[in-house]
């Protein structure tokens, strides 16, 4: 592939026409359905579904077949079909959908107001990810543009991934004769550990989430009349999470949320550690003094990836602190978030939490964990040599550096339903989520540089995967 025809072309893409795309699409508050129950009746998710097929279908593809796929009561799913050289099937994957506005944006910034400053394009969604159908058909432009031949390519964008994906499961049982068995996946909606280098997720964790409600009062009573008497709420909560996690360390106190980190997985967080050094925690806007839980690189990346961790997310039971009255309250909730190592069961561990948080409660209190979540992990199945060779090849092409494979802490629901259904498949997970790009809070924004030669690497990944089956066959 002629990498200075690749370069010249994906950034006159970007920049007369995704860009152009991607401010529009910003605009758009398409939520996910989780914070958006009304999206079809309110019609931003439709919005951005006719925005994205109308620019797909302008990119005059060779035999692209493109349709929006509607199932009943299903937020819609847009499927493209592109011929290619051989048989064989790369599977691209995106999705629509956004996260909630999050509070604390900058002056002059906003969720739904896209900004572009210093080659950043400021706004939700545009990393995660709506770039990723843009970048996919840009890739396969790329290889058109100059007669590079190639397999058979497959996009799905999906608008329901913020809410955990469970609408897509109906779309891949819906879609399984004309999908086939692909080769190669392709999930655009991952991060880097710097904006210099290609980035490929060897794992995500799990996630289990619910809430916990303490109760000791039918209804508020004088704290003057009743502390003393009548437990707090609040303080059972404490004695209840700390069955769970160590209060001052914060390791997670259940050995059910532990497995083994493979020997390769160690190996590659210390090749990863090498490179970003204290930047590990240093992309993190820590307050003043604040500290990480360690300042070794290696523990940290295996915390993020491997390791699981509490997190609480939001508290019912407390009002506003000015309009919180001498009341003692009726009770306390906790939203929590339990992130779990790749290969543990989600379903086995929310079970054993959800015994250890509700079993003999704390002056006979009444005590439920509602469990509003629960996701398996993921890993990648051994790296093939061609494609761990395509990777390297491509960052130096594009980055001038080689390539890093790293665990991620997030999850992507899809990747594990892929990974059971193509057990066979090699697996590009790559993103432009990346240091400050804060993905679902305030201030989100796009690395267009990154993104740009992140374009032009799954355009040569997309070429060595065609060359590799070609021998085969």
């Amino acid at each position: 592939m002629d990498k200075d025809s690749a370069i010249k072309l994906t950034n006159e893409e970007w920049e007369s026409s995704i860009v152009p795309e991607l401010i529009e699409y910003i605009k758009i508050p398409n939520k996910s359905p989780a914070f958006d129950p009304n999206w079809n009746k309110n019609g931003y998710m439709e919005k951005v579904v006719e925005q994205f097929a109308a620019w797909c279908r302008n990119q005059d593809i060779k035999g692209m077949r493109l349709d929006v796929i509607r199932l009943p009561e299903r937020t819609p799913l847009i499927y493209i079909d592109i011929p290619g050289d051989i048989e064989n099937t790369v599977l691209l994957y995106g999705h629509l959908d956004k996260q909630p506005e999050m509070s604390g944006w900058a002056k002059g910034f906003g969720p739904w107001k896209p900004v572009l400053k210093n080659n950043k394009l400021y706004g939700r969604g545009g990393a995660d990810d709506g770039y990723a159908i843009f970048t996919s058909l840009l890739a396969i432009k790329i290889l058109e543009a100059q007669n590079i031949p190639r397999a058979r390519c497959v996009v799905i964008i999906e608008a329901c991934e913020e809410s955990g994906s469970y609408d897509l499961p109906f779309y891949i049982d819906h879609l399984k004769d004309k999908l086939g068995k692909p080769e190669l996946v392709i999930c655009l909606d991952s991060g880097c550990g710097n904006y210099d280098q290609l980035w490929s997720t060897t794992s995500l964790r799990g996630l289990v989430g619910g809430e916990l409600k303490i109760e000791v009062l039918d209804e508020g009573i004088h704290s003057g009349d009743a502390s003393g008497i009548v437990p707090s709420s609040f303080r059972l909560l404490r004695q209840i999470l700390d069955r769970i996690e160590d209060p001052v360390s914060g390791q997670i106190l259940v050995k059910d949320c532990y497995v083994e980190i493979p020997k390769k997985r160690i190996e590659q967080a210390k090749f990863a550690a090498g490179v970003l050094g204290n930047d590990i925690f240093n992309r993190f806007p820590l307050k003043e003094n604040s500290k990480p839980v360690s300042e070794d690189p290696v523990e940290l990346i295996l915390n993020r990836s491997w390791r699981p961790a509490l997190s609480y997310l939001g508290v019912g039971g407390l009002p506003e602190i000015s309009d919180a009255g001498n009341v003692l309250r009726p009770f306390t909730s906790i939203k929590l978030s339990m992130r779990l190592p790749p290969t543990s069961s989600a379903k086995k561990v929310s079970k054993k939490i959800n015994e250890i948080l509700t079993k003999n409660p704390p002056n006979g209190a009444k005590v439920s964990f509602k469990t509003d979540w629960s996701v398996d992990g993921w890993m990648a199945p051994e790296i093939s040599p061609w494609l761990e060779k395509a990777l390297n090849n491509a960052s130096e092409n594009y980055f001038k550096k080689p390539a890093v494979l790293m665990g991620e802490g997030w999850s992507i629901p899809f990747m594990g339903m892929l990974g059971e259904k193509f057990p066979d498949a090699q697996f590009l997970i790559t993103g432009v989520l990346g240091p400050g790009s804060n993905a679902h809070g305030p201030n989100e924004f796009l690395h267009i540089p990154a993104a740009k030669k992140i374009t032009c690497c799954v355009a040569e990944i997309i070429s060595e995967h065609y060359k590799i089956n070609k021998k085969i066959s």
